[in-house]
Parts: structure tokens; C-alpha cells; sequence
């Protein structure tokens, strides 16, 4: 992440209570770092134990507050249930809740299986729901709160090699729309984020050869890569108070491709 200093601070957000999901690695990591210096207390769930314990050792040196870590396979919603349950017993509330998790993994439309289908939508949509789903009678009970919900440019600019991903990923745009107008009358606001190619550990050793940069730097206005510390920036303002009249919205950050 580059030099916090130079960047906004969010009264509003200091001691909030903040779930990211899938927060150990990429994004996600870069979301739950953003909120712990902005003093917030975050709690995040994953299901890589090794990464989260370096994570939570590296904040807390750096004067971050210290997150509080949860083992928990999003696929598995009477864990996921189990889990929020378990956060809120123990932090009185739930301020914030950023749908973070997801997999990208390519793959053909015609190797696609019954299996395959269900367990990326279960990876990339379904969990959404059911963590908002989670949440809501808390934010309720304190009349306030903001669900950030993870989307993608890739199902507005022609992707291929992911029809599955692309799919659960316009959905999550719909279930946002959905939730903000149902959400609305209880203050609790629901955005969605739309990255773009984020340039995160797992994309630069999976997918970032030479012509797939090529290929993002030739559609993006900006050229150069974004990182994931830009989109958690984002995540801080529409988490914030700042974005309090904020609501039903999708924000794409993605250096000017769409």
C-alpha cells in the first residue's frame, strides 16, 4: 500500500465495526489494512489461516488496530451465519460489511459442469446475499449502516474465458439495487464496486502475462496498473459518513476502461 499520510482520514470511521470477506490476500487485504489505520475495528473472514496471521501481525506493528480474524468457507452459509453471529456477540454491532470475497478462476463454456456452476456462483454471488442477509437485523436495531458489495467491469466490457464469473458478478449489481431500495427506510445504505484489472499477487502470477497487459493498458485511459490499495480507498469513502446520501449506486474503478 502507498504511504497512508498523503491520503484521507475518516472520522467517521474510527472505531465503526467493519467485516471484509476473502480478506487475507488481494483486495482484500488492502480493504482490511485501509480500515484498521482509519482506527476502525475490523473483523474479516477467510479461509487462508497462514496469510491472515501475517496480516494481522504486520497492522498491528504498523499502528493499525489489531483484526480480529475468523476461519470461515463462505460457500458454507451455516458457517457464514455462525460466523457474523459469533462478531456481533462479541463487537455489539455491525457498522459496515464489505462483500469482498470472490474467485476468478478461467474457464470454457463448454467444459462447464452442473458442479462447476454451482460452486463459482456459490464463490462469487451466493455468499454475498446471505452475509448481507446476515447483518441486516443489526443495522437495523441501530438504524445505520453501509453494505459494500464486490462486482466487476467484466461483465460490461467483452470478457471471455469467464462466463460463470461474469454472470454471478452482474448479479451482485442487481442484488445491490435491490437491497438499497428494500434497505433504504432502515438508513442503511448499499453501494457495489466495480474494479477493473486490479493488479493483486494472485492476478500478476495467474494472468498478467505480457499481451494480457497489453490488452488492459490499450483499453484503459490511465496507462498504468491499479492497485488494490485505489479500491480500497474507495471502499473508506462509501463506507464513510462523507458518502452518507450515497445509496443504490455501482462505482467502477478501473483506470478509464469502461
Amino acid at each position: 500500500m502507498e504511504d497512508s499520510t498523503q491520503f484521507a482520514i475518516y472520522p467517521s470511521l474510527r472505531d465503526r465495526v467493519v467485516i471484509v470477506t476473502g480478506g487475507a490476500t488481494g483486495i482484500g487485504e488492502a480493504l482490511v489494512e485501509a480500515f484498521a489505520m482509519q482506527q476502525a475495528q475490523v473483523a474479516f473472514l477467510d479461509i487462508q489461516e497462514e496469510s491472515a496471521a501475517h496480516l494481522t501481525d504486520r497492522l498491528t506493528k504498523a499502528g493499525g488496530t489489531t483484526p480480529a480474524f475468523t476461519r470461515c468457507d463462505l460457500t458454507d452459509i451455516a458457517g457464514v451465519k455462525r460466523a457474523v453471529a459469533a462478531i456481533v456477540e462479541r463487537f455489539g454491532r455491525v457498522d459496515v460489511l464489505v462483500n469482498n470475497a470472490g474467485n476468478d478462476t478461467r474457464h470454457q463454456v463448454l467444459e462447464v459442469t452442473e458442479e462447476f456452476w454451482d460452486r463459482t456462483i456459490a464463490v462469487n454471488l451466493r455468499h454475498q446475499f446471505f452475509m448481507a442477509q446476515a447483518v441486516i437485523p443489526a443495522m437495523q436495531k441501530a438504524h445505520h449502516g453501509s453494505i459494500l458489495n464486490m462486482s466487476s467491469i467484466g461483465w460490461q466490457i467483452p470478457s471471455t474465458s469467464q462466463v460463470v464469473y461474469v454472470t454471478a458478478k452482474a448479479g451482485i449489481v442487481g442484488m445491490t439495487r435491490t437491497l438499497a431500495h428494500e434497505l433504504g427506510a432502515d438508513n442503511i445504505r448499499v453501494n457495489s464496486i466495480m474494479p477493473g484489472a486490479i493488479l493483486t499477487e494472485r492476478q500478476e502470477r495467474l494472468w498478467l502475462t505480457e499481451e494480457y497487459k497489453a490488452t488492459v493498458l490499450g483499453n484503459q485511459a490511465l496507462k498504468r496498473m491499479i492497485y488494490p490499495d485505489e479500491v480500497a480507498r474507495l471502499a473508506l469513502f462509501l463506507a464513510a459518513d462523507d458518502s452518507s446520501a450515497i445509496t443504490n449506486q455501482s462505482y467502477v474503478i478501473d483506470g478509464g476502461w469502461v
